[in-house]
């Protein structure tokens, strides 16, 4: 039996974050991968068009880096689709992560594996057996951490799970349905989950001929235009050359049928339910092509036989662990009305126990109609932005298996929240904090629930490859060099943490607000000058020579600048990037104005 002093298992974006940030903080670590894929989400599930921590406060811990990375080694940048502000080719991030893993010294990679059995004794984790093309091996660990997509260790493990909607009686989620809706309509039982999709990539060719833009796709994909029409229908997801990620909630390749075949022990029934997904997203690719007179065609993104069929689904939910505390809906939602980030986790000794912050809308997806969810979004920028919220760290460990942390979205929170918690920004930093603690707890000796929280937030904003935040604090962006010292005055002081999500109280003033030029230059950046027209809550244009832009900015100064005076009818010069699919020009820096 081999030892390690930290097994992580699973293919997912935490599961990869965990095993990076165990071995920079010096635990030996091995990281078992089911495909030959590293990325989860970010890669090998082929969701290349992020959700959520857009804005440069945000842009922090390993997703930070990963986003700044994915900026340099991009050739024409991330700025190609209406949904996200950052596209990029799978291949691109999958380049990237594996440099990073193979860069450590402490970190063991073994793609191609299946994880067979978990031996545990007195409560605690003790062994794997993985089978390889070695055969089966086993490892021990000090700490095991889960990195699956479907929680496959916490499944094989005696921790309990849950898998699943929660009646509103539970915990008085304002969107939740109440009990006797669970038990008494098949909805329920038919959905268990959110609907999975399985991606496939396209590649565009040229123009969408006129004649082409009002085509309807065939049955069963006919509704799938209606709200957007064709051409944006198809460029939801564009990436750099043209490539297109298929990822269509809308009747398009969203899969709604015996999700419960995701948890079979019988490999044969799961095999079904994936070439059933792959099935329908190929057919929704031709029906595309077909309608747009070949404009879209299949695209080729991955290793295989196959190359526009991603290497895995994307699972928006998993089993989910009953952990020593549970994120629920409740922790999403602003505090108050017009607030601007949910609650704080604090503890019985007035601590913030916040070790990850996320972001993203509350978003889920069944067949039919929208789920009725409640609010969390805010006006900002010139476009909406999820209201932030805080994830504890007793979110991720449980009480009956002491050695076991989640890197997934596999932690412990409510199936309503999960539309919120289940994007790669979050689960990235989620990871981070898991293969962080599991290396606190070898390198002390102790439980992961013995740690003492104020140590790992430390370790995280100070984190020398990729400082991360745990406070929701709106007004620094991660660039700026008083970021560390806001997130340790909220952290001594979360009471000054105001509704907005800004510090206030006597000492905030130390902390002076950053001007409006002095983010960073960002690769594609171009000068515009033009006149400004519009206003903060409806929206900004830029009217220049070319034409006239719409205006966003995911910088904390700009929105500031924006939001306390009038500008329109001012002629400005200005810092951006354009977005020509957005469309949009991402406002980074105001120059001057001309008069």
């Amino acid at each position: 039996m081999t030892h390690r002093d930290v097994v992580v298992w699973g293919g997912g974006c935490g599961g990869v974050a965990a095993a990076l940030q165990s071995a920079r903080s010096g635990a030996d670590t091995t990281l078992f991968t089911p495909g030959p894929w590293l990325g989860g989400m970010v890669s090998s599930a082929g969701v290349c068009a992020p959700d959520g921590h857009e804005l440069t406060c945000w842009q922090t811990g390993i997703w930070g880096a990963f986003l700044r990375q994915l900026e340099l080694e991009e050739p024409s940048g991330l700025d190609h689709n209406w949904v996200s502000c950052f596209g990029y080719r799978p291949q691109t991030a999958e380049r990237i992560l594996q440099r990073w893993v193979a860069a450590e010294p402490r970190l063991e990679w073994r793609p191609h594996c299946r994880l067979e059995q978990v031996h545990g004794q007195q409560g605690r984790l003790q062994s794997v057996e993985i089978h390889s093309a070695n055969g089966v091996e086993s490892f021990s660990a000090d700490v095991f951490v889960d990195g699956s997509d479907l929680g496959d260790l916490l499944a094989l493990s005696s921790a309990p799970f849950r898998w699943g909607w929660e009646g509103k009686e539970i915990w008085d989620e304002p969107s939740a349905p109440e009990q006797s809706r669970l038990e008494s309509e098949a909805f329920f039982q038919e959905q268990p989950i959110q609907s999975p999709t399985w991606v496939v990539m396209g590649q565009l060719h040229g123009e969408l001929a006129p004649h082409h833009a009002a085509a309807i796709p065939r049955i069963p994909f006919d509704r799938s235009t209606a709200s957007f029409g064709l051409e944006k229908t198809i460029t939801y997801g564009r990436l750099p050359s043209g490539l297109v990620m298929l990822n269509w909630p809308l009747e398009g390749n969203d899969w709604h049928h015996s999700l419960d075949r995701a948890l079979s022990a019988d490999g044969e029934v799961r095999a079904q339910l994936a070439q059933e997904m792959q099935r329908h997203s190929k057919d929704f690719l031709a029906a595309l092509e077909e309608c747009s007179g070949g404009w879209i065609s299949s695209g080729n993104a991955f290793p295989g036989a196959d190359p526009s069929l991603a290497l895995m689904p994307y699972w928006r939910e998993s089993r989910r662990l009953t952990g020593r505390t549970t994120v629920t809906e409740r922790d999403l939602l602003p505090i108050s009305t017009g607030a601007r980030r949910g609650p704080l986790p604090i503890d019985a000794k007035g601590r913030c126990t916040s070790i990850a912050v996320g972001t993203y809308a509350n978003d889920h997806h069944y067949p039919g109609e929208d789920w009725p969810l409640a609010p969390k979004s805010v006006r900002w920028g010139g476009r909406w932005s999820g209201t932030p919220f805080c994830i504890p760290f007793d979110a991720l460990i449980t009480d009956s298996i002491p050695n076991l942390v989640m890197a997934e979205k596999g932690f412990s929170v409510s199936h309503m929240a999960n539309g919120a918690t289940r994007l790669q920004p979050l689960i990235l930093n989620l990871g981070q904090v898991a293969g962080l603690a599991a290396a606190m707890a070898v390198r002390q000796g102790c439980d992961l629930a013995d740690l003492q929280v104020e140590a790992i937030q430390s370790a995280l904003i100070h984190e020398p490859q990729a400082p991360a935040a745990v406070l929701p604090i709106w007004d620094w962006p991660f660039w700026n060099p008083h970021w560390v010292k806001a997130q340790e005055q909220g952290l001594a002081r979360p009471e000054h943490l105001n509704a907005n999500g800004c510090l206030s109280g006597p000492r905030a003033s130390m902390l002076l607000p950053p001007g409006v030029n002095q983010a960073p230059n960002q690769p594609h950046e171009v000068g515009l000058s033009g006149v400004l027209t519009g206003n903060l809550h409806e929206g900004y244009h830029l009217e220049t020579a070319e034409r006239i832009w719409p205006l966003i900015t995911l910088e904390p100064a700009i929105h500031r600048w924006l939001s306390n005076e009038d500008h329109s009818g001012r002629t400005l010069n200005l810092r951006g990037i354009k977005n020509p699919w957005g469309p949009w020009v991402r406002i980074t820096g105001v120059l001057d104005q001309a008069n």
